[in-house]
């Protein structure tokens, strides 16, 4: 009996471990920019944490987050990690969009050349001023309701130009052709290495502010299983970049073809967000900015709409409370949960 008992236990787990053999990596596009911000989508890949998942990963490089949104509506990409300001700008056009999580926070500056500094030595001081930005990036929206606090109204009193990316501004700046530009790293310090100078940080005008957000179309978000996979390994990355430097700049290097002193100084400068959670009450606080300095159409159809609503937070929880079940002993992860409390609940 005993032996029958036991051959009946290793049949029975034989067929509930064959599904799971022989289930095929899900092939999953998703969005990123060439910025270390987005070091996790490398670390995962290279790490080999979105293959643990059961993912097939291919990452697709955009110019800039307007580009990287649109390919996302268009259902050319399955997810993208694109600056706060683009989801929120297409959900208040109605377009129903979901927060599944974060990649960075913070990181943008605005830079001017030494010979501007002595003029403009923060926001204030951009009255009557040419600034380059880079279309629907988070850094833009803070800029535009840092000065909408400082009583300054970019649409009259600033000439605004949105630009294709950050070295796009940095050239605009150096050339004279404007008199400040907004970027982040790595470009902030890649300025700097260039002789201009950063006179005030996003994270001083918008303390916590979050960055580029892990969004999908409301239409996949029943694939829950696959976005808490997908979530479980950027957190392996997050843990893997906060532990392994050296690595982590390595893999950043296979994407960014720059420096690896420069890419260490620029993701390990202390000025980059690096958290993986969806960040409900910054993501409030930044659509109340966008609505108060009118970065959004306030007639636009789903500018009334409450933000919360587009942001998911179960898929991240779940994706979190099972890796520290899975590692009881390892405060990291008790680290995350008691953050989650403070940034979502």
């Amino acid at each position: 009996m005993v032996v029958r008992m036991k051959v009946f236990t290793l049949a029975l787990a034989g067929l509930l471990l064959a599904p799971v053999q022989a289930r095929s990596a899900e092939k999953l596009r998703i969005g990123y920019l060439p910025v270390t911000g987005h070091a996790k989508f490398f670390v995962a890949k290279e790490q080999g944490f979105f293959a643990k998942e059961g993912l097939d990963v291919e990452l697709v490089e955009f110019v800039n987050s307007a580009d990287g949104i649109n390919a996302l509506n268009a259902g050319k990409i399955d997810v993208g990690a694109f600056g706060t300001t683009a989801p929120l700008v297409h959900i208040s056009k109605g377009t129903d969009l979901r927060v599944i999580g974060g990649i960075m926070g913070e990181d943008a500056a605005i830079v001017v050349t030494p010979a501007n500094a002595g003029v403009i030595k923060g926001v204030s001081d951009l009255r009557g001023k040419r600034v380059a930005t880079v279309r629907l990036a988070s850094g833009d929206a803070v800029l535009r309701g840092a000065l909408h606090d400082a009583g300054i109204d970019w649409k009259k009193d600033v000439q605004i130009f949105e630009l294709k990316n950050p070295p796009a501004v940095l050239e605009a700046v150096k050339s004279g052709q404007v008199d400040a530009g907004v970027v982040w790293g790595p470009h902030d310090i890649r300025a700097e290495d260039q002789g201009l100078l950063i006179v005030a940080r996003s994270r001083g005008l918008q303390p916590d502010h979050p960055c580029c957000r892990l969004t999908v179309s409301a239409s996949r978000l029943p694939e829950r299983a696959t976005w808490v996979h997908l979530l479980r390994a950027i957190l392996l990355a997050e843990k893997f970049a906060q532990e392994n430097r050296p690595q982590t700049v390595a893999d950043i290097g296979k994407y960014l073809k720059l420096d690896p002193k420069l890419i260490e100084k620029a993701y390990y400068s202390g000025y980059l967000e690096q958290g993986t959670d969806p960040n409900l009450k910054g993501v409030k606080k930044f659509w109340r900015i966008m609505k108060e300095s009118e970065f959004i159409d306030l007639s636009a159809p789903g500018s009334k709409e409450p933000i919360e609503g587009h942001v998911e937070l179960a898929l991240y929880r779940t994706a979190l409370d099972g890796l520290a079940t899975e590692n009881p002993k390892d405060p990291y992860w008790a680290t995350l949960q008691r953050r989650y409390v403070e940034r979502n609940l």
